[in-house]
């Protein structure tokens, strides 16, 4: 018995140290990682919806108006005659600031 008490003993020990370590995780999870998830979520959602006449920004910056949509890709006027073609992963969001002025 009484080496039982010694082994349920340490045992809450290395379980009070845990604790900590595991609560810290939780609080990650729940102030970091769960709301870059959503996040991630909503853009894909965004660019699956995305069709021609849609003003995008892309990661590197760039402004443009979806001219075509590829299963792939879009292509995009960003000046008069300027074309160029994007992969959906580098679609960053909308444009807000051309639907505000609007």
């Amino acid at each position: 018995m009484h080496t039982f008490l010694i082994f349920f003993q340490s045992g809450l020990g290395g379980l009070a140290q845990l604790l900590p370590i595991v609560l810290i995780i939780g609080v990650f999870y729940v102030l970091l990682i769960r709301p870059q998830q959503k996040r991630q979520r909503q853009l894909q959602e965004t660019i699956a919806s995305l069709k021609i006449g849609d003003r995008v920004v892309t990661t590197g910056g760039i402004i443009g108006v979806i001219t075509t949509v590829r299963d792939t890709s879009f292509l995009i006027r960003s000046a008069d005659k300027s074309i160029l073609e994007i992969a959906r992963s580098a679609v960053a969001g909308i444009d807000e600031e051309s639907k505000q002025a609007s």
